[in-house]
């Protein structure tokens, strides 16, 4: 997921704005060979619009990078039954009106075989209609917003454990998994006003009062809130036991530095987004004041998912850095790809109609977890509960697959 800083079911970053378009086309070819029964040698091509340009470019340049290097690793192992995979990559500038047209070129101009999906909620909602209309099946990494299942179609296919909205369920899930004389007495919710974040705290809240936690205090701030301390000042006051943060990733730094200041230190704290960044939380805060901040996550460098291990090698060999950098959405766009291979490993075939129709039965591995999905493609898995422990984002709940026991109650600020 991560969840940060997300217009995702995208990982919002800052207010639209609509840029030039540049086109790119990336083929990428490799060996020849064949994986399975295929009635074709034909290059497999398949379409994508990126914000490669725009707000959304950070992002955009991630899935980018996540989708060429399946292609190039499926590529380097044959193909998909035998056929090389080309990737048609064109620029969306961030645009909801430009998305619309990329996709409808990429089916009528360019004829792909299959397309996968752009980033954000907001560019993939218009772009999955287009694939409906024409009767592709529309595997996305990055819109997971409730707009995007709200439609109802059956050809989508949302490439995260859960809804974005959905990001805090397995805090609550441990948390109430907790004998009742263990469990916190108290909550205090501060959430930023906006679609993807504010819901995920509220809906934490509502289990945590159905099962007798008590609120004592909920805020909701404007986007353009800095200073965080009056709010954690309101917190501190209330003296809850423990915290919810229904944050990005700005926000979630804000309330963090505030409350080391203030010396407050909550037996438990969850953030949303931005404690699930191992890149950037550490510098932010300090990497002393990281231990035991609870997040919640699909993909990081040290999940013990069985096939990160070589994404991670694979990664690193194509485009350097190290692994605590690489961006969740590279796996998610990653996994997009692994989808389509199960499905052409499984029948023998790759067209939209199998692929439609096979995702929707049975479970299906991934870099981010084991998915499947309702009727309108929203997946009915859970994000992974993840801890920071001795300095490293650890898994820890639920306890298939945790590495740790959750830590609690959190050790105080270092300062």
């Amino acid at each position: 997921m991560q969840l940060r800083n997300r217009l995702k079911g995208s990982r919002p970053k800052r207010l639209l704005a609509i840029a030039g378009v540049t086109a790119a086309t990336i083929v990428l070819a490799g060996c020849s060979g064949a994986t399975g029964a295929s009635s074709s040698t034909a290059p497999l091509k398949i379409g994508i619009s990126l914000s490669l340009t725009g707000d959304f470019s950070d992002s955009g340049k991630a899935a980018e990078r996540g989708y060429e290097l399946w292609a190039a690793q499926a590529n380097k192992a044959g193909g998909i039954l035998g056929r090389k995979v080309q990737l048609t990559i064109h620029d969306d500038a961030s645009s909801p009106d430009q998305v619309v047209s990329n996709y409808t070129n990429l089916i009528t101009q360019d004829r792909v075989d299959l397309v996968f999906g752009p980033y954000s909620s907001l560019l993939t909602v218009p772009a999955s209609r287009v694939a409906s209309r024409y009767h592709y099946a529309f595997i996305e990494s990055a819109g997971g917003g409730p707009s995007v299942f709200a439609q109802k179609l059956n050809n989508l296919f949302f490439v995260q454990p859960a809804p974005t909205t959905q990001g805090g369920d397995v805090f609550a899930d441990y948390i109430l998994s907790l004998p009742s004389a263990e469990r916190p007495k108290t909550a205090a919710y501060a959430k930023l006003d906006d679609p993807f974040s504010a819901p995920i705290a509220d809906n934490i809240k509502k289990r945590f009062e159905a099962a007798g936690i008590k609120t004592v205090y909920n805020q909701t701030y404007p986007a353009e809130t800095a200073d965080m301390t009056p709010i954690v000042s309101g917190i501190a006051a209330a003296n809850p036991d423990v915290v919810v943060g229904g944050t990005q990733e700005a926000d979630a730094f804000a309330q963090m530095k505030a409350m080391i200041q203030l010396k407050f230190s909550p037996k438990w704290l969850f953030e949303a987004n931005g404690a699930n960044s191992p890149g950037d939380f550490p510098a932010a805060v300090g990497a002393a004041n990281t231990e035991g901040v609870f997040s919640s996550a699909d993909w990081y460098a040290d999940s013990p998912n069985p096939s990160s291990k070589k994404f991670i090698s694979d990664y690193l060999a194509t485009y350097g850095g190290t692994a605590q950098k690489i961006d969740p959405t590279s796996a998610e766009a990653y996994s997009a790809g692994m989808l389509v291979q199960a499905v052409a490993a499984k029948t023998g075939k790759v067209d939209n109609a199998t692929i439609i129709k096979t995702l929707h039965s049975g479970t299906w591995s991934t870099l981010v977890g084991d998915l499947k999905w309702d009727a309108s493609g929203a997946p009915q898995g859970a994000y992974q509960l993840i801890q920071w422990i001795n300095g490293t984002l650890t898994t820890v709940y639920p306890a298939k697959g945790a590495q740790h026991s959750p830590v609690a109650p959190k050790p105080n600020w270092a300062g």
